[in-house]
């Protein structure tokens, strides 16, 4: 993330943490899949999946995917529902991979009419690409005149800031962003929010020229939004339930994403945690090993879990670089705790890597280190397994509280 020139610190992107062969680690225990939803058939839930990915020759582990339709505004039969879109509860906004849209839609404009480009970045790389506009439907919910980023666009790979392409290589085709889009439904309502609005070297928002691009600001209506925040009831947050996944592996996971939290009769509170995160941030604390990590989170869109542990064996193999191999299961349990002050114990095994079964997507007991803070502990996709989450976004208001927080 990047606070270089804003009057206040742009929100922290987290998605796509992956070492060589993407692997990932698991969540143990902990369990409450029952609490506090039901009927997943409703109109407020879409399936999710986690599989392989768009491509076979670069398969994905532990990614969570599901459907989306987006259409040219205002039309109801130009439209295109894609699959393999990612579901990411630590960014915020619909983006989709070029090379997979086939249709044009409008793209937003700035200043003198100059194109508005946007550069997303994640812990390992950045996507580029114009800020257009579309309808969204995700399974019976809606959203008209959204701003998306088209990520790759070809008219505009040639013009990135070197501020926004020094932060790692480009992730800007399927393969290398290892799905067709990211839909990204955290805890706040814009990407960027008031620092965009107050500066031009936001990092985010570009005007662009047919030659150049330059820094804009950027209000928040014209900022690409969490899509959530827009349908027209369940908007003030979201709910993923995922199975329990054996310690071997699967090469599926099915589970569901509701829409909305305490707005229908499928999406109540149960008697879960409630940890309200850093209103700037999105931040909580992890308490573990003696350590205090003050810059934790939850993240569906990294693929395992990544913390720092000296204690425990790296793997030595090239494509496992960033892995944890030790040479037995390893159990642990650690805190989490909200800015509210409210804590739920969480326990979690870690296995080596390198002795993972082959042609799997969805694993329990791997992990590895997070590449560049030590304050960090980031619970990714296989937290969620076995365990029903909830995702409420920023000054939302349910049953049990005001977001923005998780819950579980």
């Amino acid at each position: 993330m990047s606070t270089v020139g804003l009057a206040e610190p742009v929100r922290a992107w987290r998605v796509g943490i992956c070492a060589v062969l993407c692997l990932a680690a698991m969540s143990c225990g902990d369990s409450n899949t029952s609490k506090g939803v039901t009927n997943p058939s409703a109109s407020n839930v879409v399936s999710v999946v986690v599989d392989a990915g768009p491509t076979s020759t670069s398969p994905d582990v532990n990614t969570l995917f599901t459907t989306v339709t987006v259409c040219v505004p205002g039309n109801t039969t130009t439209c295109q529902t894609i699959d393999h879109i990612q579901v990411d509860t630590a960014s915020y906004g619909l983006r989709i991979l070029a090379p997979v849209l086939t249709l044009s839609l409008p793209v937003q404009t700035v200043g003198n009419g100059e194109s508005l480009v946007e550069c997303t970045q994640f812990v390992d790389g950045y996507s580029w690409g114009p800020v257009a506009t579309a309808d969204v439907q995700i399974g019976g919910e809606a959203a008209a005149s959204v701003p998306i980023q088209v990520i790759g666009a070809t008219n505009f790979l040639s013009l990135v800031p070197a501020n926004c392409s020094s932060i790692g290589p480009a992730e800007d085709t399927v393969a290398a962003f290892g799905a067709n889009g990211v839909l990204g439904v955290g805890v706040f309502a814009q990407d960027c929010g008031a620092g965009c609005v107050n500066s031009a070297a936001n990092g985010f928002y570009y005007a662009c020229t047919s030659t150049q691009c330059t820094g804009t600001t950027l209000v928040l209506a014209s900022q690409v939004p969490n899509p959530v925040t827009l349908f027209a009831k369940d908007n003030n947050g979201v709910i993923i339930q995922l199975p329990t996944v054996a310690a071997g592996g699967a090469a599926t996971v099915t589970g569901s994403l509701f829409f909305g939290v305490d707005t229908q009769t499928n999406n109540k509170s149960g008697s879960q945690a409630v940890l309200n995160v850093d209103p700037t941030q999105g931040y909580l604390t992890t308490m573990f090993n003696g350590m205090t990590l003050t810059q934790s989170f939850l993240d569906t869109g990294s693929n395992g879990l990544y913390f720092n542990d000296s204690s425990i064996t790296a793997c030595t193999s090239s494509n496992f670089t960033g892995f944890y191999c030790p040479a037995s299961t390893l159990n642990f349990t650690a805190t989490l705790q909200g800015v509210n002050g409210v804590s739920a114990n969480a326990s979690f095994s870690v296995d080596d890597a390198q002795n993972l079964g082959a042609g799997l997507a969805a694993f329990a007991t791997l992990a590895g280190t997070f590449p560049s803070d030590p304050a960090t502990f980031d619970w990714g996709l296989p937290f969620y397994y076995g365990r029903t989450v909830y995702t409420v976004i920023e000054s939302a208001v349910t049953s049990v509280g005001m977001g923005p927080y998780v819950a579980f």
